[in-house]
């Protein structure tokens, strides 16, 4: 059960700007209450509980620090363009922070590992991470948001601004070619989505 010590009143701000909703407490104690993914905040006058099941997504929205995240994505594609999905992973010292993965129609293969991409560093950006390095086994896609490739593909082209648009959001960030094997949990939850369609 997460305790943070911490201003309550600019934590309820952070949490009502990322979408959650802040409700009075339950008892005269209780400043107020968020629920989110399973988990309950609960503000005291100096200090947040943490209660229930994964509470590392709603402790993410409330640290004042920033801090730093590996962020992990992959895109799922059956056929080449076929059914797509995305599969995204926010880890830090503490462990997974966040995951997920949707499906997003039929596209390319290059486009759902963008679309990925894109998802991941919205979410990391949303939890207020000041740095991320990010990884990916796409080597096409790593290439060309570093610069070192370029694509003729207005739709690719257009993604990743989109990718440099949400980058430039963070105080310092890295972007790394991966082996398969090492971004295996990503690659998993996109598949997983694709399963399920």
């Amino acid at each position: 059960m997460p305790v943070i010590e911490c201003d309550v009143e600019a934590a309820r701000e952070r949490l009502e700007d990322a979408g959650v909703a802040v409700e009075s407490g339950n008892t005269d104690h209780e400043r107020w209450r968020a629920s989110r993914e399973g988990a309950t905040a609960v503000a005291y006058d100096d200090k947040i509980v943490i209660q229930g099941e994964n509470p590392q997504d709603i402790e993410a929205l409330l640290r004042e620090d920033g801090g730093r995240a590996h962020v992990y994505f992959d895109g799922a594609c059956r056929g080449n363009p076929g059914p797509a999905a995305t599969g995204w992973v926010i880890v830090t010292g503490d462990g997974i922070v966040a995951e997920g993965g949707e499906r997003i129609g039929t596209t390319t293969n290059n486009q759902a590992e963008y679309a990925a991409l894109i998802s991941a560093l919205e979410t990391a950006r949303d939890y207020g991470y000041d740095e991320v390095h990010v990884r990916g086994d796409s080597e096409l896609i790593v290439k060309q948001v570093r610069g070192e490739y370029d694509t003729n593909n207005p739709e690719l082209r257009e993604q990743r601004v989109t990718v440099h648009e949400l980058l430039s959001a963070f105080d310092e960030w890295t972007l790394e070619h991966v082996p398969r094997e090492i971004n295996a949990r990503a690659d998993r939850l996109a598949n997983e989505v694709l399963d399920q369609g």
